[in-house]
């Protein structure tokens, strides 16, 4: 399996489609391509369609640093992650910054808004100017993002996720898994009804999977959990809101999507006089700094941030590695508030 998982790799490091190719696929002459790309309404009607064609259908993208540039472009590593409001992506945009800068190589750095198709375009822009590496946050892409990516010659790491078929190679921990660690937690301190709390649900799909993974292990033990969501943004603001839902349906514990939610949380319980935990538990995901430092503590999951920017950079410098997927283990901490 890993001469096969090398010989994919180095398949891939081949396969960069030139704008000769594309002249060919589309039966024109490069010139017109050039043209196309440059100024698409200067191409006749006849012809435009098809190079628009044989650019989707073969995953182009033009190399803006070709030639003299090419050398300095591939020092840059591109990293797309879905919000830099989120403190753990950032956290480890930092980290994986500080690793990289140890072997001279510089990073890109892009945000998604939690939407995939900013992200492909994000991809398409970063293959552009020819990078050492794309670091992508998740497993989970548009088609088209997947097509460019497995045609180009460029490495690519998936972080935060162990998807079932890494693009290239993933880094990261399941999601399901850290649900289920907290409902046990949970179930352990005795508490029967329980909720989970989140933001963006619908486009977060890391901390919907926690939510999955929260409320198969609740009722696999026979207890009570329900799923409430925002559409806003992961704030304190939101989980100070979201503390209605969880009164109303008499929950006695709630898992929060992370910690600056819980926070929020915390904080609304405390002006309307909800003692946590005696009369509700609260945890969190994340265990950023104010977790051990807020009143009370606040239990949560330590996801391992630098040990995944740390892993992350040794799978684009070490290319000759043929392993797909690396688990980062994750901790429960438990504190004050459950």
């Amino acid at each position: 399996m890993q001469d096969n998982s090398k010989t994919q790799r180095n398949r891939r490091g081949m396969e960069r489609v030139t704008m000769a190719d594309v002249a060919r696929h589309a039966g024109v002459s490069a010139s017109s391509v050039s043209l196309f790309l440059r100024k698409p309404d200067a191409v006749s009607v006849r012809i435009a369609p098809r190079i628009a064609a044989a650019i989707e259908e073969m995953g182009y993208v033009p190399n803006l640093v070709a030639g003299g540039l090419a050398a300095a472009g591939s020092r840059v590593v591109s990293v797309i992650v879905p919000s830099l409001r989120n403190a753990f992506f950032s956290e480890t945009v930092t980290a994986l910054e500080r690793h990289l800068a140890r072997k001279g190589l510089q990073t890109l750095v892009g945000h998604t808004e939690y939407s995939l198709d900013q992200e492909e375009a994000l991809v398409r822009a970063a293959l552009s100017w020819a990078p050492a590496a794309i670091v992508l946050t998740g497993g989970q892409h548009t088609q088209r993002t997947r097509d460019l990516l497995r045609k180009t010659a460029t490495p690519v790491v998936e972080m935060w996720e162990l998807p079932a078929e890494p693009i290239d190679r993933a880094v990261g921990f399941s999601h399901e898994q850290v649900g289920g660690e907290m409902a046990r937690h949970f179930i352990a301190c005795g508490y029967r009804r329980a909720a989970f709390l989140g933001a963006r649900l619908h486009e977060d799909t890391r901390a919907d999977s926690r939510a999955r993974g929260f409320v198969s292990a609740m009722e696999a033990a026979g207890c009570e959990a329900f799923v409430t969501t925002e559409k806003a943004p992961a704030s304190a603001a939101t989980g100070a809101h979201l503390l209605d839902a969880v009164v109303a349906g008499r929950a006695r514990a709630v898992a929060c999507s992370n910690d600056t939610v819980a926070l929020g949380l915390l904080f609304e319980a405390q002006r309307r006089g909800i003692a946590v935990p005696d009369t509700l538990a609260v945890a969190g995901f994340g265990d950023l700094d104010f977790a051990a430092h807020c009143v009370p503590t606040l239990t949560t999951i330590r996801p391992q941030a630098d040990r995944i920017a740390a892993t992350v950079s040794r799978c684009i410098l070490d290319q000759d590695h043929t392993e797909r997927l690396y688990s980062i283990q994750f901790n429960l901490i438990v504190r004050g508030s459950t």
